[in-house]
């Protein structure tokens, strides 16, 4: 267990804010796209987009599949913060583009159906494509929304939702998001809300096997079983491909981190 570790939000803030505007002058970026989900990574990215630089210069993209059961939730964030929404459903192209490839080019080698990889994947690939539409369309920048606690584990999909050219969060990781949230006073249905891939009836937890809050433990103080650390250090060497393929500037908070200093980065590859 560290001694070293202790998350305070508004130290957190402080550090986010100087990192991320110190970039923005180097770029010269006034203005930012953010695509909403409802849940606590885009609302906490947003919450903070607009905290540092004004609402007014933050646009909150909306990109149902088809109809969204909790389009209410991203609809609720953009309100609560006063930014711009846009809405843009990806259904159509969704559904054309997937018949496309499996009914069509991927027929004569006999795919009958698109794996659930794909099903996974692909939507998160067509938002990706979409913000930047947006952004570039409007003269502004694509942020991206992932965390690290699902980074570590390869919760992200790669060229989709852990794209983009400036990443707040990244560093953080889920109970430390929940945290920064509560502190930016974001409503608790917002922060608190159950991860889910809205593919099917099992949560994200429930899916690894282990909370997140099992796993945080683990990537700041070197806590847990052993089993449930070998099982965290199988999904990380799986998927540490992810972030190294795709590098994005953010904020450095300098914790005790196990993807930075324990044997597991330093040895595994």
């Amino acid at each position: 267990m560290s001694d070293n570790y202790n998350f305070n939000a508004a130290d957190a803030f402080e550090l986010i804010k100087s990192s991320w505007t110190r970039w923005a002058n180097n770029v010269g970026a006034t203005k930012w796209v953010v695509g909403i989900s409802g849940g606590k990574d885009s609302s906490v990215v947003a919450a903070l987009d607009a905290r540092i630089f004004g609402k007014d210069n933050v646009i909150g993209v909306l990109m149902p599949n088809g109809e969204q059961s909790d389009i209410n939730d991203s609809k609720e964030v953009c309100d609560f913060l006063g930014i711009k929404p846009v809405e843009v459903n990806i259904g159509k192209a969704y559904e054309e583009l997937l018949d496309e490839v499996v009914f069509g080019a991927l027929k004569p080698l006999g795919v009958e159906k698109a794996s659930e990889d794909t099903l996974t994947n692909l939507p998160a690939r067509l938002r990706m494509a979409t913000l930047y539409a947006v952004a570039q369309s409007v003269g502004g920048i694509v942020l991206n929304t992932c965390n690290l606690s699902e980074d570590t584990v390869g919760y992200s999909s790669l060229f989709g939702d852990n794209a983009g050219s400036y990443a707040p969060i990244q560093g953080l990781t889920v109970t430390e998001v929940i945290a920064l949230g509560d502190w930016l006073g974001l409503p608790r249905n917002l922060t608190h809300k159950t991860p889910v891939d809205g593919l099917q009836p099992k949560t994200d937890e429930e899916k690894l096997g282990f909370t997140y809050s099992a796993l945080d433990l683990y990537i700041r103080q070197n806590e847990g079983s052993k089993g449930l650390k070998d099982r965290i250090d199988e999904l990380y060497r799986r998927n540490k491909f992810k972030t190294d393929i795709v590098g994005i500037p953010g904020p450095y908070f300098g914790f005790p981190n196990f993807v930075e200093d324990n044997y597991l980065a330093n040895n595994l590859f």
